[in-house]
């Protein structure tokens, strides 16, 4: 045990690195929650159509994760070495990177938007194309926020690899007050202003999207490492060959595991609208209690990739598994409050009660499944914070695909299970996928300093 549990300083530099990554998660998944409550209040076939669209845009948000880890990986390891040009470097690199991935996104999403909609949509003619139009409705002005999106993620990421978590936390609690207002206003017309549904609240999450951007631009120009970055400048060809080397396995998991997920998504659909809108408040809720989860896989990767960067191997190794430890607990702990709330969460949304009494199964489900995540994201996270991206390629997005979404193709097309066996059996695919993590971090495959020759 005294390898899992650290000392009173090591607790004090984790959790100065996590807390303010924990409320900036908090804050945007509070917003993502609050947008569904609000905009539940509709109805459950504009929640459907909304969800069904952030479902898809989930694929183009979590892409652009999968563009800045790359550069991440190498940026956390530069500024352990404290190598300006090496940081500044790795953010042109995002940049450019980002912005060409959010081109083809809305040429995308502008032109096949209706079609991928439409894949989702599975009961009858007037409630697929009501669900539909308001799909759409928000699709089209939720287009326009995605390169402040991709603007903030380049700055705030950055920021945090650089030692600066704090800054892109208060530009996440501003832009969620700001989204909050305007949806609040804007989605039932308060103060002699239109009712607008489901475009008022797509118009909150762009305004807040440009308020945040702003905020990490002004954070990025009053950071030593990044003030120069913004200049941009050509990039070393050896060091962008690098970067693309490892970047890429990453980008592709991210592609590849936000496709997975919207199509084991698409699977469930074809149970109706009551799973599609179950589903759907159990993944907002969810994502919303994961925050800690999600906080300490950033926290690992900047942990033990600044250790790694300055040659502390063991002591890199050492971090990482109280780390893990350390996030197992907190899941555990989230995870049984959860489970005990499951059953009074549905009932702020206005829709059916059937709808209300699936999702609080689902949520019990998902609340069991909550230390079990935490392990496969802190082993994630490890590989990727040591630069074994292939192998961060097969074990993540890889087993997602062959064997998550392929088990719930198989029980949704060739069984007539109900949506709650199908989501229970999909949920425990996960187990082993948790303990081959555990037993590559064990192994130390991941240890790699790849910014010693560079």
């Amino acid at each position: 045990m005294k390898k899992l549990i650290g000392n009173k300083n090591f607790y004090k530099m984790v959790l100065a690195i996590c807390i303010p990554i924990v409320i900036q998660n908090g804050f945007t998944n509070l917003a993502s929650l609050l947008d569904n409550i609000m905009i539940g209040q509709l109805g459950t076939l504009s929640m459907s159509g909304v969800s069904i669209t952030n479902q898809l845009l989930q694929v183009f948000n979590v892409t652009i994760f999968g563009a800045m880890s790359g550069p991440g990986i190498f940026m956390a390891q530069f500024y352990g070495k404290k190598n300006k040009e090496g940081v500044e470097n790795c953010f042109r690199i995002k940049l450019i990177i980002g912005l060409i991935i959010t081109i083809l996104a809305i040429f995308l999403f502008y032109t096949f938007g209706s079609q991928l909609i439409s894949l989702y949509l599975n009961d009858s003619p007037s409630d697929s194309l009501k669900t539909l139009n308001y799909g759409m409705n928000y699709l089209k002005v939720m287009l326009i926020g995605l390169i402040p999106f991709v603007i903030t993620q380049v700055y705030s990421s950055s920021l945090r690899e650089t030692g600066n978590t704090v800054l892109p936390m208060i530009a996440s609690v501003v832009a969620v007050i700001v989204n909050f207002c305007i949806n609040y206003i804007l989605i039932f017309g308060h103060f002699g202003f239109p009712q607008l549904g489901v475009s008022g609240a797509a118009i909150g999450t762009v305004v807040s999207r440009v308020v945040e951007m702003c905020i990490n631009i002004v954070g990025g120009y009053r950071n030593v490492y990044l003030k120069e970055a913004m200049v941009l400048k050509k990039v070393p060809l050896s060091s962008t060959k690098e970067m693309l080397k490892r970047g890429l396995p990453l980008l592709c998991n991210e592609i590849l595991w936000s496709i997975s997920i919207a199509l084991i998504s698409q699977s469930y659909s074809t149970r109706g609208i009551i799973a599609v809108a179950a589903i759907n408040i159990t993944t907002t809720v969810t994502n919303f209690f994961m925050i800690v989860c999600y906080a300490m896989g950033n926290s690992i990767s900047i942990v033990v990739g600044q250790q790694l960067g300055a040659g502390e191997i063991e002591k890199a190794k050492d971090y990482d598994l109280k780390m893990l430890f350390m996030n197992f607990v907190m899941c555990l702990a989230i995870g049984i409050v959860l489970f005990n709330v499951s059953s009074l969460i549905p009932q702020i949304y206005n829709t059916s009660l059937e709808v209300k009494a699936l999702a609080s199964q689902l949520l019990k489900i998902a609340a069991c499944m909550l230390p079990i995540i935490s392990i496969y994201y802190s082993s994630y996270f490890t590989m990727r914070a040591g630069g074994k991206t292939f192998l961060t390629f097969l074990f993540d997005s890889g087993y997602t695909f062959v064997f998550t979404f392929m088990s719930a193709l198989l029980l949704t097309r060739l069984t007539s299970l109900p949506i709650l066996t199908i989501y229970l059996l999909v949920q425990c695919v996960d187990i082993p996928k948790a303990t081959l993590g555990l037993v590559l971090v064990r192994k130390g495959i991941w240890v790699h300093n790849i910014v010693s020759d560079l």
